[in-house]
């Protein structure tokens, strides 16, 4: 997957709080077994509200959701953070995340902004005095920006974490940084053990 440094666009403001992944992807849409296709099942029981946050014009066009605390509760299914990716979401707000789901993010790229509610809050209140106001997150430096409005604050992220963001690297690819100590011990192990090859696996 690719690495995120920086995200410089527009934002869809979601003020809610306790979103679980079941608003966030419902379950009927679990039957899918790729990581794209989610894009129209994102909050799909809100969407039918032709003044939900997503139906406003440019909503499609945002690349930072900005939502309340306790985004992404729930149940751990990874398929809330793709719908977010498929619907063209690289970053999310919030003044908390839920476990699981912070960690998903990183697996699958998109970067969980967690700071403080009170610039959440002045986050909302800039895109409620401009819609189209830029907002930027930068990974590298770990900061969370509304420049036209003057917000600009440091956000905590684990420095593996930031790491992992800005390389791109997905559990796979994790484990590929790994692939010439793995080789050589396969190298070594005895001929009678079962092995990937022996498995009919390429």
């Amino acid at each position: 997957m690719p690495g995120v440094t920086r995200i410089a666009g527009h934002a869809v403001a979601l003020e809610r709080a306790d979103v679980d992944t079941d608003q966030i992807i419902p379950a009927a849409w679990l039957k899918h077994v790729g990581r794209t296709g989610f894009a129209d099942g994102l909050f799909g029981a809100w969407r039918a509200d032709p003044e939900f946050a997503l139906n406003r014009p440019g909503a499609d066009q945002a690349r930072v959701l900005v939502a309340g605390a306790n985004f992404g509760c729930g149940s751990s299914r990874e398929h809330a953070v793709w719908a977010l990716q498929d619907f063209g979401f690289t970053a999310v707000v919030s003044p908390r995340f839920a476990d699981i789901f912070r960690g998903n993010c990183v697996s699958a790229g998109l970067v969980p902004v967690e700071t403080d509610e009170q610039t959440v809050a002045q986050v909302f209140a800039a895109l409620a005095d401009d819609p189209d106001a830029e907002v930027v997150v930068d990974v590298a430096a770990r900061t969370l920006a509304v420049p036209s409005a003057g917000i600009e604050a440091q956000f905590p992220l684990p420095d593996f974490a930031r790491w992992r963001l800005l390389e791109g690297l997905d559990d796979v690819a994790l484990t590929l940084q790994h692939a010439d100590a793995i080789a050589a011990f396969e190298a070594g192990r005895p001929a009678w053990l079962p092995s990937v090859a022996q498995a009919g696996v390429r």
